[in-house]
């Protein structure tokens, strides 16, 4: 590791960014000196002009793939080697109007039921049933169940702070299914421990299973039940929010439970509500064509 790169670690680190986030700048910060073949110190403003834009109409950059290019980048030359330019401050990510895909909730039942291996089955129905993003999922340990108030503390989730916890309903279900993960190998931290060889290692596991075991297997699913929208393991957390909305759950109360900072951004779920009433009245409409 160079000395700037390692210095971008530890400011990342200094300021309570995830180890997740902090890869994704370094990462960003790479690309960007590798496709100018220079040292980040070498980069112009020019380059930094020509890079986003190379960005925006050659690669057909996303909208999150332009802003962790941005931030990441941003915060190299603003924080690690104070060298603010004035390219930064005005480059912005296109906006993308896109909805989130959403299960019904007879295709996730579909889903769960048809995942062979018990960890994975609890973890991704307790992703779905407590609305959980992945790393929530996996990273849960046996101190954040609170059978009897029948609520899971999610312990400093997302945010480049770290420091949002929250409580969310445990269904009774869920809980059984957790109780009988844990069962399964005792661990005293985790409820879903790294397996390792063999999965012998798990009642002394000291690592979580990792996100992309749990992808993998949502993926695998997926194919075994011939579902072909372009789902992945947070649908799972879209689908959560979207049916508790169809079911009367107040707005309010599941953006607490999502952890979302402001109401703005669950109320996309409300689209969706009103996608599927406006299909569901065309539907009806066609079949009542013949009275």
């Amino acid at each position: 590791m160079t000395p700037l790169r390692q210095r971008m670690t530890e400011d990342l680190q200094l300021r309570g960014y995830s180890k997740s986030t902090q890869t994704l700048y370094v990462t960003a910060v790479r690309q960007l000196c590798d496709h100018f073949s220079k040292s980040p110190g070498k980069i112009t403003e020019d380059n930094l002009r020509d890079y986003f834009i190379y960005g925006k109409n050659v690669k057909k950059w996303s909208r999150s793939t332009s802003t962790v290019a941005l931030c990441g980048i941003k915060f190299f030359y603003e924080n690690t080697i104070k060298r603010p330019w004035p390219t930064l401050l005005f480059i912005r990510p296109g906006r993308e109007k896109k909805l989130p895909v959403v299960l019904s909730r007879h295709k996730v039942h579909e889903i769960l039921s048809n995942i062979r291996l018990l960890r994975y089955r609890v973890c991704l129905t307790t992703i779905y049933s407590c609305g959980l993003r992945l790393s929530e999922g996996t990273r849960l340990k046996v101190e954040d169940i609170d059978g009897d108030r029948g609520f899971i503390s999610v312990q400093k989730s997302k945010g480049h702070m770290g420091n949002k916890d929250r409580n969310v309903p445990l269904p009774k279900k869920t809980l059984a299914l957790l109780r009988e993960q844990w069962k399964s190998h005792r661990n005293k931290v985790w409820i879903f421990p790294s397996v390792g060889h063999g999965g012998k290692n798990m009642p002394w596991a000291t690592t979580p299973v990792s996100n992309s075991s749990v992808q993998v297997a949502f993926r695998k699913v997926l194919k075994t039940t011939g579902i072909n929208k372009k789902a992945t393991v947070h649908t799972l957390r879209h689908s959560w929010a979207t049916h508790l909305l169809e079911a009367g759950i107040n707005l309010r109360l599941i953006q607490a439970w999502l952890g979302h900072s402001t109401p703005a951004t669950t109320s996309v779920y409300t689209h969706l509500t009103e996608k599927a009433k406006s299909k569901a009245k065309k539907s009806i409409d066609e079949l009542m064509e013949d009275l």
